[in-house]
């Protein structure tokens, strides 16, 4: 903890405490009456000053000068090393003659616990088509249905529980979500599931809503689900001369425009307001996409809204 500098009990206050002994000839009895302390800690200040100098008053480290099992600096530098080889904590154990529990102490202070961690981080790699329909994001996002208000809004889980048992599980619905590249509009149906037909028919209503407004969509996006990746689907991009691109596996920010507007309907649509059916929040869906598309700014678009974009490359065109 750090103190004050002028505080009695510091350096300062120990300063005074010597010149009072050494400088005016006090006694130490008098010294510690004086300062309010024993004459052990006295004598312990002029120790230090007669052997150290004016540094011997500051505070030291609580650490101890030696640990009796404490692990040696070399030993810990190369179990660093064999962890950046992606060694285990049982093989380096074996190798340096310590326990697995020492190991892992020594590699979580040195930050190599998670052979995540061993890895450069990736470089951010931002980009924006410069005109809409280069580039669509097709990405999906389950969402529990609904048949009374719960615990997200009343934050009230037993009687969550009390519901389930009454009526059982009712399972899920999907949002499909289709977003354009360059101009961030975007398209949303909220469907029974997320299989082949269900996909591949969104997608064909999504790229026919796009080409109305003017849009020739070259290519889309999606992830490596087995919906997007079935003959179904993939005739589908044929018969539209559509490019069909998939995000690396495991890598969502691939797809992040995508991800990123699903967080955001999440949070301003599905879970703005207490919904009593999932009907209810399917038909607030429009009205949402609406204010999202015409009214809401987009950060991204430096407060422009998405469909603005979308006048500006096509001139005289009916959005």
């Amino acid at each position: 903890m750090m103190s004050h500098k002028n505080a009695k009990s510091t350096a300062l206050g120990r300063m005074t405490m010597v010149q009072m002994v050494i400088g005016k000839g006090r006694s130490v009895a008098d010294a510690a009456e004086a300062f309010g302390v024993s004459t052990w800690t006295v004598r312990k200040w002029l120790r230090r000053y007669l052997s150290e100098g004016k540094m011997g008053l500051y505070d030291r480290s609580s650490e101890p000068n030696w640990i009796p099992h404490g692990m040696p600096s070399t030993i810990a530098e190369r179990i660093v090393e064999l962890r950046r080889q992606r060694w285990t904590y049982a093989r380096i154990a074996n190798e340096v003659g310590r326990s697995h529990s020492a190991v892992g102490r020594v590699c979580k202070s040195h930050g190599v616990n998670r052979l995540d961690r061993l890895d450069p981080k990736e470089p951010v790699i931002r980009y924006e088509r410069s005109q809409p329909g280069e580039l669509l994001h097709f990405d999906t996002k389950k969402l529990g249905r609904i048949d009374y208000v719960g615990h997200r809004i009343t934050g009230d889980r037993r009687a969550q529980k009390q519901q389930q048992s009454k009526r059982g599980r009712i399972g899920y619905e999907v949002a499909h979500v289709c977003i354009d590249d360059a101009t961030r509009i975007a398209y949303v149906e909220v469907l029974p599931d997320e299989r082949r037909d269900t996909t591949t028919a969104f997608a064909q209503r999504a790229v026919a809503w796009f080409t109305e407004r003017g849009v020739n969509v070259e290519r889309l996006m999606s992830d490596n689900g087995s919906a997007y990746r079935s003959r179904t689907f993939r005739k589908f991009c044929e018969l539209q001369n559509i490019r069909h691109l998939f995000t690396r596996p495991y890598r969502p920010e691939t797809n992040g425009k995508a991800e990123r507007f699903i967080k955001t309907a999440l949070k301003e649509w599905a879970y703005e307001r207490p919904y009593p059916t999932s009907d209810a929040r399917a038909d607030r869906l429009p009205q949402w996409l609406d204010l999202y598309n015409y009214h809401r700014p987009h950060h991204a678009l430096r407060g422009a809204v998405p469909m603005s974009r979308l006048a500006s490359n096509l001139v005289g065109v009916h959005i």
